[in-house]
């Protein structure tokens, strides 16, 4: 039960290190927290504290997924605004070199 016990010790600090504002992930920290430090914690309090965990966390994790998601969609986005760009700014100036030409030509008309 040792290694099961520091197992859970790392879970508890791990969650700890978090900023957790659910008031019911907050109190099954905190009792965990008590518990641990108390000695071997019942082993239902261990799966009350895992279920809460998976809870939050699971919730959490979701919600950071979804995060994600949107800002990968928003940076293909930004590549194709710059794909484009970059495109349009090629066509831009070989329009650019095209009329310089032109007005070249008739510079040299004009000197003439």
């Amino acid at each position: 039960m040792p290694a099961d016990r520091e197992r859970l010790k790392t879970l508890v600090e791990e969650v700890g290190r978090f900023y957790v504002t659910d008031r019911s992930m907050s109190r099954a920290q905190a009792r965990m927290v008590a518990l641990l430090a108390a000695g071997e914690p019942p082993k239902r309090e261990v799966e009350t504290y895992v279920s809460a965990v998976l809870r939050y966390f699971g919730a959490f994790q979701r919600e950071a997924r979804a995060h994600l998601s949107d800002v990968e969609k928003r940076l293909a986005k930004a590549a194709q605004v710059q794909f484009n760009l970059t495109a349009e700014r090629g066509v831009a100036e070989r329009r650019v070199a095209a009329t310089q030409g032109v007005l070249s030509r008739i510079a040299e008309l004009a000197g003439r």
